[in-house]
């Protein structure tokens, strides 16, 4: 097949002799940002199996009472050790190109094809580390400007009403603080949100908005944050094959993922990486292509107290 085909973008039935630039121009991206928040798993990789078993200990119970009777013997509790695992796949795409094709061109095809496989590698990744955080058994969805339900199930069951607010950030925080206990992601005690554009806008058009994310020490901030509120790092998603900026009831909801410490997990047996293909046909035929073998997935997948560490927000 072609290496590429021409795509027409002059007005129809006008015909011109143009010089072709030397300098090609691409197509803009989206920004890739949920690979930042990936933790690879440590030791693990080539000629380690198809999967990583991740072992999680569980906290103790705290006793009703703790003293003891002079005669009595120390009650025993039970520690409770589980596992989780994430089992690899092979990742790739390719691009093939003719001798044909390099021989006629003006301009080199080599160089712009290597760029537009790295774009497509690092949102493939992208998407596929969004999903991970996204497969979390809490959903919360905005039902009111200042209310909203959890589904603690992994499957949201209502329909959004409304964007996100500062009212529901509130909610979301309390909840993975008071409720899942979730570890935060820095020092100074605060959760991480990636929120789509359009979750985003809800908040700023807050009045409050302003005043709450003003940042005691700007340096602290990660590339593309944009505000704090109540305790959760804001970052700013325009992937929306990643978070989408269209969900609920006449698309009014931006999605979003809160979390803490710890929340999702890479298993990396060979990293993704540009492959030149050995020539075929004579040397007629070239390709390119990423390939790597990895998976994503969450350390606690669960709704339960203690474990879980992502919210989604989301609809049905």
């Amino acid at each position: 097949m072609p290496t590429f085909s021409w795509v027409p973008d002059i007005p129809a039935g006008i015909l011109r002799n143009n010089y072709i630039s030397s300098q090609v121009r691409k197509q803009a991206i989206a920004e890739a940002k949920f690979m930042a928040f990936v933790k690879p798993e440590p030791g693990y990789g080539k000629r380690k199996g198809e999967s990583v078993t991740i072992p999680r200990t569980k906290s103790l119970p705290e006793p009703v009472n703790p003293r003891l009777l002079e005669t009595q013997k120390i009650p025993v509790d039970k520690f409770a050790v589980g596992t989780t695992s994430i089992t690899v796949s092979e990742w790739g795409r390719a691009l093939e190109l003719t001798n044909f094709a390099e021989e006629l061109n003006t301009f080199d095809l080599k160089q712009p094809m290597q760029a537009a496989l790295r774009d497509q590698m690092k949102l493939s990744l992208d998407t596929g580390a969004a999903a991970a955080f996204k497969s979390a058994m809490s959903k919360y969805i905005p039902t009111g400007l200042a209310t909203g339900v959890f589904d603690l199930d992994g499957v949201a069951s209502t329909v959004a009403t409304e964007n996100l607010t500062l009212a529901h950030v509130a909610e979301i925080r309390d909840y993975l603080y008071a409720t899942l206990f979730a570890p935060p992601v820095d020092a100074e005690g605060n959760y991480m949100c990636l929120a789509s554009t359009k979750a985003l806008r809800g908040l700023k058009n807050d009045p409050d908005w302003e005043e709450w994310n003003k940042y005691t020490s700007p340096s602290k901030k990660f590339n593309s944050e944009v505000g704090k509120i109540e305790q959760v790092r804001f970052v700013e998603i325009n992937h929306a094959l990643a978070l989408s900026g269209a969900l609920g009831s006449g698309g009014v909801l931006g999605e979003a993922v809160f979390f803490g410490r710890d929340a999702v997990a890479s298993a990396i047996v060979h990293d993704p990486e540009l492959r030149v293909g050995i020539a075929t046909d004579f040397g007629r035929q070239q390709a390119v292509a990423w390939y790597g073998i990895l998976e994503f997935g969450q350390v606690w997948p669960t709704a339960n107290a203690g474990e879980a560490r992502i919210v989604h927000v989301t609809s049905a």
